[in-house]
């Protein structure tokens, strides 16, 4: 059963909240973190992007920027820009995007949970990712990073959070520069943070990574190399849970530079083996699972997959998977999507235009648009002990990093 527990977060006095939140230290890259954060002395990029205070050729993996990390952190506190809650609580968070809301419990969950598979995991991990936060976790004594969990949906955990919204009023009240609304509770009752406490341990089974394996991973790697003097709040680590039925899976498309040596009619010829093909007047945004859209040379086609040309296993069945095993191994010889450099990935939140835009441009030769993984998908494959391929699966909108940080020392 999960075992979560509440935590003293670090966060920021309610004023200063809307600046000091920050996107997520891995949606932007060093440059974009610098743009984001200037005239704003209150951004937590500072911490999670630290290098934006060095000089512009840093080695942003180099010892430096991790104790950048922890000299602002210090700051901040000295500051009071953050501080640290008094007593433990569980935090709400609210998010709205284009109308839609999803509200997710901020708790600290256990790292023994996650190496007894408690917490089921659908991707592998990139080391140098791990060895990044690992460092940065290290050396700041904070996990900044936000693991976002699901789980399948309780009545019960429903009603209590839902009664905490309704009757309390929220810390922080938001809209982000992008739209999209934040809104945070911080439980206060004893009593209440007692009650969640026990629902999980005694009625959800198992919680779910949706985003931030390498998060995860750090955190019980970093547990592990501290040993004897790890302190009891490194046995937990920073997670938001979200009930399935809530969640937004958006698609994760795919471009190519190349045909591999075909011409477009050849393409064309190589893929009706496998799918039946039609011309598309608008952009395709495939409306059932197995069916794909493809821009090729100004034309948008839609793909569907014909019966019997994959399999109903877990993994086999996925979009993904039947893209690889269907169109991009054996016709475009792309065998190995993780280090293959003639691919490249495009989250929905970007929108089909910049697939078109992408191929336009003479910088890709092909896109594919494909329909979103659903979060049972997401559940059977990782119950099933199995693993999605790379870059199956796109969540929006993303919690901001800065609000609600755990301190493990």
């Amino acid at each position: 059963m999960a075992n979560i527990s509440p935590f003293k977060a670090l966060r920021p006095r309610p004023e200063l909240a809307r600046q000091v939140a920050s996107r997520p230290y891995d949606v932007l890259n060093s440059k974009e973190a610098r743009e984001e954060a200037v005239g704003n002395p209150y951004s937590f990029l500072h911490i999670t992007k630290s290098e934006i205070d060095l000089p512009d050729d840093i080695d942003i993996h180099s010892a430096p920027v991790y104790e950048k990390a922890k000299e602002n952190i210090e700051a901040f506190i000295q500051r009071s820009i953050l501080f640290r809650e008094d007593k433990p609580c569980y935090y709400i968070y609210q998010l709205i995007m284009n109308g839609r809301s999803q509200t997710g419990l901020v708790a600290a969950s256990s790292v023994d949970d996650y190496e007894n598979d408690v917490i089921k995991k659908h991707e592998f991990t990139r080391p140098e990712k791990e060895q990044d936060r690992i460092n940065h976790i290290k050396t700041s004594g904070a996990q900044t990073g936000n693991v976002f969990l699901a789980y399948r949906n309780n009545a019960e955990v429903d009603t209590l959070i839902e009664n905490w919204k309704n009757t309390h009023t929220p810390i922080y009240d938001f809209v982000a520069d992008d739209a999209i609304s934040h809104t945070i509770w911080v439980i206060t009752d004893d009593s209440v943070n007692a009650n969640i406490t026990n629902l999980f341990k005694t009625q959800i089974p198992q919680t779910y990574i949706a985003d931030g394996h390498h998060r995860a991973a750090s955190a019980a790697k970093v547990r592990k190399a501290l040993g004897n003097e790890a302190k009891a709040e490194a046995d937990h680590f920073l997670t938001t849970l979200f009930p399935s039925n809530q969640l937004y899976i958006m698609d994760y498309n795919r471009v190519v530079k190349d045909l591999n040596g075909l011409t477009e009619a050849a393409l064309l010829e190589k893929l009706g083996a496998s799918f039946t093909i039609e011309k598309a007047a608008t952009a395709v945004a495939p409306a059932q699972l197995h069916q794909f859209g493809m821009y090729l040379k100004g034309q948008w086609y839609t793909l569907t997959a014909k019966e019997g040309t994959y399999t109903n296993d877990p993994i086999g069945v996925l979009d993904v998977s039947i893209l690889s095993n269907l169109v991009l191994d054996p016709i475009l010889g792309i065998k190995d999507q993780r280090t293959d450099k003639r691919i490249d990935f495009v989250g929905g939140i970007r929108g089909l235009g910049e697939l078109e835009k992408r191929v336009n441009s003479g910088e890709m030769a092909v896109a594919f648009s494909l329909h979103p993984v659903t979060i049972q998908q997401l559940f059977d494959i990782a119950d099933s002990g199995n693993v999605m391929p790379p870059k199956s699966t796109w969540f929006e909108p993303k919690l901001r990093d800065g609000l609600l940080t755990h301190l493990i020392y």
